[in-house]
Parts: C-alpha cells; sequence; structure tokens
C-alpha cells in the first residue's frame, strides 16, 4: 500500500493526513500557541491545494464542542475538536460530560505546553504561559467523561494513534475520546511509519440484534399482555429507530412513554404515544420494556408494579458510567435496540392470532382516545396568551410549533419550561428534535449550529431558558454563526433567573426559610436585559417579545430574517415564576 506522506515530514503533516485518511469533515477549533506546527502546515497545504478536513474556528470552546455534538447527532459521524492546553481542555470538559451522557462521538485533541526548556528541540518553550499551563496530570480533567484518552509520544505514531482514537468514539456506546499533542511532537521531522492495512480497516465495533431465543421471550411476553408499555430517551438517535418503534406498538397496541427525551423516538401523532410522564402508563402494566433510556422514572417519586415484569434493551443497560443506578428489570440486553425492535415485531407477528389481535384492536381504540383527550388538554393549555411581560410559555411555543415545518430541527435547553416545548411543539420526523442528555447547561447553541452545518436546508431553532442563554457563550455562538453563514434561530424564554434552583429548594424545604422569605439566591433580572442585542452585535436580527398578542408577528419577523440568510434572537419576556 502506498503512503501519501512525503519521506520525512513534520508532525504536524502526519497528523493532518491521519485525519484527512479518516474522512473527518470538520475540526472544530479554538487554537493556541501550542498549536503553530499545525498552523504552518494548513498555510502549506492550503498553497499547494491539498485537501483536508475544514477548520472552524469558534472563539470558545463550549461553541466548538457542541458544534461537533450537533454535527454528529444529524450525521452520526464523529469529528475533531482541537483546543489549546489545559485551559482549553477545561472549556470543553462540560461539553464532553454531555457527548458522554448522549452517546455522541468526538475527538478532542488538546496542545500540550512544551517539555524542553532551553531550544534543545524544535518546538521549545519560548513563552511565560508555556509554564504555568502544564499541569501534572491534564488527563484528569477529562477522565471521568471520554472513553480512552492518549498523549501522543511521536509523530511516528501520529496517524496510527488517530485511527486508534476514531476506532473508540464510535465503537458503541459511542462518545468522546482525548489526545494530547506535545508542540515538539508536531514540530518534529519523521518519515510515515510503514502501514499494513488502510484506514478502512480500522471500523468501530458495532451492536447488533439478538439470539432468537432471547427475542422469542420477549415476543411471547408481548402475545400473552393485557397492557403492555414501553418507555425510551434516546432510541431516535439513529434514524431508523422511530420507524421500528411505530411498528412494534402499532403491532401491540403499546403505550409508548418518552421520558426526559434527548431524541425524537416516535411521532408525537401516533396513537401509540402517551406523553412524557412515566408515572400515567406504570400502574396496571403487565409487560414493560426499557428502550434506550437512562433514567425510566424518579424512583422517590414514582414505583412501578411490582407485578410488571421488564425487558431493559440498551446500548448499554447496565449504565457502566454511573456509580450508582438502580432500576431493577428481569431482562438486560445489551444490543441495537433498533434491530431487536425489528426482530421481536417479527416474532409477534409470526405468533399473533385472532385473539390477540381482539384484545391489541380493544387497546388501539383505547390509545386514539387517550391520544385526543391529551391533545385537546395541551391545546387549551395553549389558549392562554398571558399578559403584557408575563406571555404564557405555552402560548409561545404553540405559536412556534404552527410555524415550523415537519423538517425543521428544534433543540430544547428550556429547562424549567421544558413541557411546554414539548407538548406544544409538535415534532414528527426522525432527527427534528434534540434535547440534552447531561447535566451541562450551554449546549442548545452550539447544538444548533452543528445541526446547521450538517442540514443547511433546515431551519434550526433552540429553545432556551435566560439562565441556560448565559451558559451558552452567546456571542461565541453568534459570532460563529455570522463568519460562517450558519443562521440559526434563538428563542429566550426569560422569567429571570434559575427557576429550577428555586423549584430545587423548594421540594426539599416546602416550608424553609428560604420559602417564606422568597429567595434563593436563583434571580437573574436586572434593569437592562436585552438578550436580543447580543444577537444584533453580530449582524443578528434582534426582537424582544413583551406582549402575547404580538407573538405570531414576532415569529414571522424572525423566520423572515432566517430565511434570508441572517441569525435571529426573540428574547421572550414570560415573567418571574
Amino acid at each position: 500500500m502506498t503512503d501519501s506522506a512525503p519521506q520525512r515530514a513534520s508532525g504536524a503533516h502526519h497528523f493532518l493526513q491521519g485525519l484527512t485518511d479518516l474522512g473527518i469533515d470538520y475540526v472544530f477549533a479554538n487554537l493556541g500557541t501550542d498549536h503553530v506546527s499545525l498552523i504552518e502546515e494548513l498555510a502549506r497545504w492550503d498553497a499547494q491545494g491539498r485537501a483536508h478536513p475544514s477548520f472552524i474556528l469558534c472563539p470558545h470552546e463550549n461553541v466548538a464542542v457542541h458544534m461537533a455534538a450537533g454535527y454528529a447527532a444529524l450525521t452520526g459521524r464523529g469529528q475533531a475538536v482541537m483546543v489549546h492546553v489545559d485551559a482549553g481542555t477545561a472549556n470543553a470538559v462540560m461539553g464532553l460530560h454531555n457527548m458522554r451522557r448522549a452517546r455522541l462521538p468526538v475527538m478532542l485533541l488538546a496542545g500540550k505546553a512544551p517539555f524542553t526548556l532551553r531550544g534543545e528541540l524544535p518546538g521549545s518553550r519560548d513563552n511565560y504561559v508555556h509554564f504555568v499551563q502544564d499541569p501534572f496530570d491534564m488527563g484528569s480533567l477529562v477522565r471521568p467523561y471520554v472513553k480512552w484518552e492518549y498523549n501522543l509520544p511521536s509523530a511516528v505514531v501520529a496517524r496510527e494513534a488517530l485511527r486508534r482514537a476514531h476506532t473508540l468514539m464510535h465503537t458503541e456506546p459511542p462518545g468522546p475520546v482525548f489526545m494530547t499533542l506535545p508542540r515538539e511532537v508536531l514540530a518534529e521531522q519523521v518519515s510515515a511509519a510503514p502501514e499494513a492495512f488502510g484506514a478502512q480497516h480500522h471500523g468501530p465495533a458495532l451492536l447488533g440484534g439478538i439470539e432468537p431465543e432471547r427475542a422469542q421471550l420477549i415476543a411471547t411476553r408481548l402475545l400473552s399482555a393485557a397492557r403492555p408499555v414501553l418507555i425510551t430517551s434516546y432510541l431516535g438517535r439513529k434514524s431508523q429507530g422511530p420507524a421500528a418503534l411505530e411498528e412494534l406498538a402499532q403491532l401491540c397496541a403499546m403505550e409508548v412513554v418518552e421520558y426526559m427525551p434527548s431524541a425524537l423516538n416516535l411521532s408525537r401523532r401516533s396513537s401509540c404515544f402517551a406523553g412524557f410522564d412515566p408515572a400515567q402508563v406504570l400502574p396496571g402494566a403487565d409487560v414493560g420494556l426499557l428502550v434506550d433510556v437512562d433514567v425510566p422514572w424518579l424512583p422517590r417519586f414514582v414505583r412501578p408494579d411490582a407485578k410488571t415484569w421488564w425487558a431493559h434493551i440498551d446500548v448499554d443497560p447496565v449504565k457502566q458510567d454511573y456509580p450508582m443506578w438502580g432500576f431493577a428489570t428481569d431482562l438486560r440486553i445489551q444490543a441495537d435496540a433498533t434491530t431487536v425492535l425489528g426482530q421481536v415485531a417479527a416474532l409477534v407477528r409470526e405468533g399473533a392470532d385472532a385473539r390477540f389481535h381482539e384484545r391489541a384492536d380493544q387497546r388501539r381504540q383505547a390509545l386514539k382516545a387517550a391520544a385526543q383527550r391529551r391533545r385537546e388538554a395541551w391545546a387549551r393549555q395553549a389558549l392562554q396568551p398571558g399578559q403584557l411581560d408575563a406571555v404564557a410559555p405555552a402560548w409561545i411555543c404553540a405559536a412556534l410549533g404552527r410555524a415550523l415545518a415537519p423538517g425543521d430541527i428544534v433543540v430544547n435547553e428550556a429547562v424549567r419550561n421544558s413541557p411546554a416545548v414539548l407538548q406544544q411543539i409538535e415534532r414528527t420526523e426522525p432527527l427534528s428534535f434534540w434535547g440534552g442528555a447531561g447535566g451541562g447547561l450551554g449546549l442548545s447553541g452550539g447544538m444548533a449550529l452543528g445541526a446547521k452545518l450538517a442540514r443547511p436546508r433546515a431551519r434550526v431553532v433552540h429553545i432556551v431558558g435566560d439562565g441556560a442563554f448565559h451558559f451558552c457563550t452567546p456571542d461565541s455562538v453568534y459570532a460563529t454563526a455570522q463568519r460562517y453563514r450558519l443562521p440559526i434561530f434563538t428563542v429566550v424564554l426569560d422569567n429571570g433567573g434559575w427557576q429550577a434552583v428555586k423549584e430545587a429548594v423548594l421540594r426539599v424545604y416546602p416550608d424553609g426559610a428560604a420559602a417564606q422569605a422568597n429567595e434563593f439566591q436563583a434571580r437573574l433580572q436586572g434593569q437592562q436585559r436585552h438578550f436580543e442585542q447580543v444577537g444584533e452585535a453580530f449582524g443578528a436580527y434582534g426582537e424582544c417579545l413583551r406582549d402575547p398578542q404580538q407573538t405570531e408577528a414576532a415569529i414571522a419577523r424572525c423566520l423572515k430574517a432566517l430565511d434570508e440568510g441572517r441569525s435571529a434572537v426573540l428574547n421572550v419576556q414570560i415573567g418571574l415564576q
């Protein structure tokens, strides 16, 4: 096999060649003094007209990591994120936490302070910052959130190390990997190591279906079930998931709950869709399926029927990264859930008799009636507009839902007002809805940019609370959107602070001193809170919505700007809650 690298070249050359060999589309980058050799090599490659991954420069690492998340969510392909030393790595860690919990692949590549002090090697320390940015254990910053970490010891193995990283980040369950790049290694001149196999021979290990015996066990339970239920959260991270779930759910007339969904798992118009609250379906269920879900309910408040038979089908059914978990099931299966649902559906169809179809038809009619009642109840909630400076969240979300097309993409980070987003913005198409799977706020702006990069013809809207908006590093979001022509629509639901903090205090101390004083250390409101002006500083259209009667017109103006190629920020005053 031939090696495209010259006989001797810099470590930066071999590194860029390795990324190119792997088919990496983008490097979302925030570079530093440790990347001088890469910057030099990029300029040389550009002068020569050589193809390489596109570098997207992001003013803050939070945006870079979450752009990679949005791109991976829509394409299934992990990209590279390049940051500088310990400071850049620290800024990226929260995003790695979110990507690990969401099972999204990313390759975080961090520079490393030079290890030589006096010019012994090219790339040696030549700046004060090289001394202060050299911690004892940089990997400790990311270790809880990565599948693999490595310090590149020599440019000779640069391409081999990149292939290892690429394989592991896509191997199921997918997730982040981390590699550090010493400056001297990127500057050294070496010959490429001989390779026995090309990049196509280093693919990831993927999960598939299961043996017929266990599929038959689940099918047999469903064939005799009087009231089957299914709870999921992220089955829809794969585009084929919703169709597989719809097929089995309709066949068995099975109620499906999306609890804390981080992807669209089932069309919200499906008669089997049973909302977002598992407590509503657990009583009386005799067969239950947990499918690609981390936390199916909150055990403190919700307890399933002790007689329910449970099977858990998941890319990670034991939650290896959770020190404590605590959900008991009768059967645990690590597999590709989409494939298993198809296997089970085929066996149910094969084993179904007239009595099964009769019972399923009766349940199906009941599910249709329940779905209609649910939609009517949610519609009634959206009829109340609120008042001046207190626009009702359901009202604004319902209007937004009416304005969006099925193929548009919604990224939810409304936190306190997520129920309004989930209930009023009806999503039906695979990959058209995303939410946070982790606990790190500030994901939606960057993720919306990554989604827009992956789906340039789709309109992408992210709904965010005012507290989370601060965490999004919004100036970096709109600077990146402007530079790379990635218009996104931001809807800020401004309730004056972190209302989730207030509610947490009240759950533990409902009659405590904080409740009596109405002081929860969570208010952020001030005299001037014009979030829309942050976007305007970078060419976006901005508007503050105070009057609920102006909702549809305001949304129309924002979407018009979006269709013209400008980002839009709608700052919605929903009042203190």
